[in-house]
């Protein structure tokens, strides 16, 4: 398994307890827990008493009689001790002290750093309840009913726990719904500026600078009275940042109120069925999109929503080979993330058979690249081709070899581990021998980075690229037919064009309704790049099996560097065909970075809210990396779209034997 995880395996504790003053076991016929340690132990005959690990602290000072830690929040388990009933109560008594000190002391220091009219204290534990419980278990110790004063102890430490939590997250409301506001207006500004900038819904309106100069006062007062308030708090320097970003992101916004105005005006004259099925259908992909982080399986209904898409929008009857293809892969995809995650079962004839059925699928395509009489095509290209097919060729004869020499004991050939780090430096450079048109460059990137994809499989996993890019390259097909679907554009071929010639910013054309539906295919392409074959967790724990080709030598940081290559992968795969479906759409990158943006914002504030504080490890840290991965995806995004740019459009000229005639 793996370290820090919620499993009782790696959480459960055997506590011993014996000596002086510990009780001794009690018989039992029966006993329910939901693991089989007593059977195990051959203990079921005897009473086992779980705590809690804070418990521990308070059970040895009361053996050796010292006084309990100060900070400890552990409750004393009385049925450790052999002692009388009145000691047991007065330790109790102690204990709840100890607890209820704490809790005043976390209320005397919120209440100095709070307004007074502002301070909400813990209504359960006021003073006077404080009093009244203190009373009532002296009251009960003096009486000798001394079970009544353990059950009162008990509820006064619950509550006193409570009440240190309540104080602890004190701020948590104020600060959450500052950070949302922050959030809220970043995403309505960026929205702004989509439609200012790359539509034609509004008119360009000029501003009067007597009203923005009062808007510019008006917001500067309000950051000072924010920023007074929490000067007399003595709050620390971190709330300054969440309680003052709010107050110049609404100004941005604020500023554009004519385009919202005239935004209104238009949305007004809309079909409201239409624009609420509209906003419906962005919250579902989007609510699909957030689910997709906690069950993979969720992916498969968006696979298979996306399988139909060309039956909703009619597309089909204008390609319906197209359209047919692109359901059986998109069908074919949603088998991944219903599959184990990847690390567990090796599957190494899985891995040879994909690495047979890519050199079929190349030869193929070699076959009908030399058999169109294309004027484009040159021996410089087809020797690339070749290249990478024999770079194929080899990774499956390398892994098929080295996991039967490791199974054998024999090690890892050096022969073996020699072509695997030359296969995947070559991975690189390969792709950009190409030519430049549309669908041998992105074949070529696909073969060079299936052979280094092919070293780091173990089991199905190696199938996924091939599928994925599989629906990509099918993909930029339907983007075509969806453009003349809705009269956008004529239809290039797409068999002629060029990546070398595709960045003339003259052409780009403003954006549609459709663009918001193809940012968010790019956005759920590339969740299932990350999630399809494997989660969070499993990029923590992963299995060494897969880097067996390139060293066998536990080396972490070249380990992980490795595994990291291999999630890379899909992105680099789903980047390109993106970068394919911008310029053959002629779409500018900044408008969709900017729909992405807004749809990896409207994601990051729900991860915000999803974030935990309790729990194991492994449940806190999903739930932040969670929220990390989602506020870095734009960024990520922006270099993978960099990245696949460089792959597409740069080409390296090999230095050509010059012929001499005499």
């Amino acid at each position: 398994g793996s370290h820090g995880a919620g499993h009782p395996s790696e959480t459960l504790t055997p506590l011993i307890v014996w000596g002086a003053g510990v009780n001794y076991p009690q018989k039992v016929t029966s006993q329910f827990f939901e693991d089989n340690f007593l059977k195990e132990w051959k203990l079921e005959n005897l009473k086992r008493l779980d705590v809690n690990q804070a418990d521990i602290a308070p059970l040895m000072a009361s053996l050796i009689g010292v006084p309990f830690p100060l900070n400890s929040v552990g409750t004393l388990p009385l049925e450790y001790l052999n002692n009388s009933a009145h000691f047991k109560a007065e330790s109790m008594f102690t204990n709840a002290v100890q607890i209820l000190e704490q809790f005043k002391v976390k209320m005397s220091q919120k209440k100095e750093t709070t307004l007074s009219f502002l301070f909400t204290p813990f209504k359960p534990l006021s003073d006077s309840e404080q009093i009244n419980f203190l009373k009532k278990t002296r009251l009960y110790i003096q009486q000798q009913k001394y079970d009544e004063a353990v059950s009162l102890c008990k509820t006064l430490i619950n509550l006193a726990l409570e009440g240190l939590s309540y104080y602890h997250t004190y701020d948590r409301l104020f600060l959450g719904l500052s950070i949302a506001m922050s959030f809220v207006g970043w995403t309505t500004y960026v929205i702004l500026v989509i439609i200012k900038t790359h539509t034609n819904l509004t008119k360009t309106i000029q501003t009067n600078n007597k009203e923005s100069t009062v808007l510019s006062y008006s917001f500067a007062f309000v950051g000072m009275v924010i920023a007074f308030f929490l000067l007399i708090q003595t709050c620390p320097w971190t709330y300054y940042i969440y309680c003052l970003l709010p107050v110049p992101v609404w100004y941005a916004v604020v500023r554009e109120i004519p385009i919202i105005q005239d935004l209104a005006a238009n949305l007004l004259s809309l079909h409201v069925g239409q624009s609420i099925g509209f906003l419906l259908l962005c919250t579902l992909g989007i609510e699909i999109l957030v689910f997709s982080f906690f069950y993979r399986s969720t992916l498969t209904i968006g696979l298979l929503v996306f399988a139909g898409w060309p039956v909703i929008t009619q597309l089909w009857v204008q390609a319906k080979t197209t359209a047919l293809i692109w359901t059986l892969l998109c069908v074919l995809l949603a088998v991944f993330p219903l599959m184990p995650v990847v690390g567990r079962e090796p599957n190494i004839p899985l891995v040879i058979a994909t690495g047979l059925l890519t050199l079929l699928i190349s030869c193929f395509s070699l076959a009908s690249l030399c058999k169109s009489k294309n004027k484009y095509r040159n021996n410089e290209d087809l020797r690339a081709y070749f290249y990478q097919m024999l770079s194929i060729a080899l990774s499956t004869y390398v892994v098929s070899s080295t996991h039967d020499s490791l199974k054998n004991k024999q090690g890892l050939p050096i022969l073996n581990q020699i072509i695997s780090w030359m296969t995947l430096v070559s991975s690189s450079v390969l792709p950009l021998l190409s030519s430049t048109f549309l669908f041998q460059r992105l074949f070529s990137i696909l073969l060079s980075l299936m052979s280094t994809y092919l070293l780091l499989s173990t089991g199905y996993e190696a199938l996924f690229p091939l599928v994925l890019s599989g629906l990509m390259f099918v993909w930029i097909n339907m983007e075509q037919e969806a453009l003349q679907h809705y009269g956008l554009s004529f239809k290039p071929k797409l068999a002629v064009f060029n990546f070398a010639y595709a960045t003339d910013i003259t052409q780009f054309r403003q954006l549609h309704l459709d663009d918001v539906r193809r940012s968010f295919f790019f956005v759920f392409f590339i969740v299932t790049a990350f999630f399809g074959t494997g989660n969070i967790a499993s990029v923590n724990s992963f299995d060494p099996a897969s880097v067996y080709c390139f060293l066998t030598v536990f080396s972490p940081f070249m380990m992980g560097g490795l595994l990291v290559l291999k999630v890379v992968i899909p992105f680099v795969l789903v980047s390109c065909a993106f970068e394919a479906v911008q310029v053959t759409t002629q779409l500018s990158s900044k408008s969709l970075f900017l729909i992405v943006l807004v749809i990896s914002d409207i994601m990051a504030l729900h991860f915000f809210f999803l974030v935990k504080d309790y729990g194991s490890w492994l449940d806190i840290g999903t739930s932040i990396s969670h929220y990390v991965l989602v506020m870095s995806l734009t960024i990520f995004m922006m270099l993978m779209n960099g990245l696949a740019q460089l792959l597409t459009t740069k080409r390296l000229e090999l230095p050509r034997r010059t012929k001499h005639h005499s």
